[in-house]
């Protein structure tokens, strides 16, 4: 068996084991990322939205975007992009993750992002009608949306699962080495390799990818995985429903690797401030795309170009013609 079909396979199975892990979660530590004001920074730099839809997205304490850093979505691993730690021989010899252990649990969180994004697509449907007008009720952000999937307006569950497919992507650029540069001395756990990438990451085509088999996409992704990527190991759900009891001898998320602050270890050397606008970037890619795929989805009678204009504005009955 080739290397990448034994890894689709494996990653079938892991996406199985991980459908039962989310029932199992039992309440502990958050699997601490960029700050909910972080968040927040980095989503409202991203996009262009009037001010109600902006904040029900964006807001650090009650939007979307914050979503799974709350209950026991916090103990979920592949939501925050965690565990998939590594270092190659070169580094450490014996490292307890392999190279495909990583990028398993990398993959794991894109597959997330892309389920997400199928899901907010055919909620948009609920948002205009067939004649292409904003439905008023759908659309209306008079009170809170709720992000526990049962908010009954097309505009806030749009908006959670958006809300709730980009956090992990924000998280990436937090957890992960993919634009860090190390700190001072040798490499290995406790000082990781950086890979100083300036431009966003390629595996996370969420668009391309919701529209290709998930053996395909995986495929792909996979081949996209540079050797010494690694994102930080927390004591949470990994995506085979498995809680470690901490992370001894593993690169870790909390001193090591994260960005949460500009205060953390990590932080320095230009980090964080790299990984917010990456960040950023990248969100900005992921609405670009996804309101394309709204457009491309919904053509007749500008249905799709509507249900953009209904969530980034806060009066869309109005301002929507």
């Amino acid at each position: 068996m080739s290397y990448a079909s034994a890894l689709v396979r494996r990653l079938t199975v892991t996406a199985l084991a991980c459908s039962a892990c989310l029932t199992v979660l039992v309440p502990g530590p958050p699997a601490r990322a960029f700050s909910g004001g972080n968040h927040e920074k980095i989503t409202r730099a991203a996009l262009k939205w009037e001010p109600a839809s902006l904040a029900a997205m964006a807001d650090s304490r009650d939007g979307a975007i914050v979503a799974d850093d709350q209950g026991t979505s916090f103990d979920l691993g592949i939501l925050h992009c965690d565990n998939a730690d590594y270092l190659a021989p070169r580094l450490a010899a014996g490292y307890p993750r392999t190279r495909d252990d990583a990028t398993t649990e990398l993959l794991a969180c894109i597959r997330g992002s892309v389920a997400r994004l199928r899901a907010a697509v055919r909620y948009a449907d609920g948002l205009v009608d067939a004649g292409g007008k904003v439905i008023a009720r759908e659309s209306d952000l008079g009170t809170p949306c709720t992000w526990n999937g049962r908010s009954r307006r097309a505009k806030c569950d749009v908006l959670e699962q958006l809300g709730r497919g980009w956090h992990p992507i924000e998280d990436f650029y937090s957890h992960g080495n993919w634009s860090d540069r190390a700190g001072a001395g040798p490499l290995g756990v406790s000082n990781p390799p950086g890979l100083n990438r300036t431009g966003i990451a390629p595996f996370f085509d969420i668009r391309r990818y919701s529209s290709m088999s998930d053996a395909d996409w995986t495929r792909e992704a996979a081949g996209k995985v540079p050797e010494d990527l690694a994102t930080g190991c927390y004591p949470d759900f990994d995506s085979t429903g498995v809680k470690p009891a901490d992370c001894a001898g593993r690169i870790q998320h909390t001193g090591t690797l994260n960005k949460d602050t500009e205060v953390a270890r990590r932080s320095a050397n230009g980090n964080f401030r790299r990984a917010a606008e990456l960040a950023a970037r990248d969100i900005a890619r992921q609405w670009k795309d996804f309101a394309a795929e709204l457009v491309a989805t919904y053509p007749e009678n500008r249905r799709g170009e509507q249900m953009v204009c209904a969530l980034t504005h806060d009066a869309p009955v109005s301002g929507c013609r």
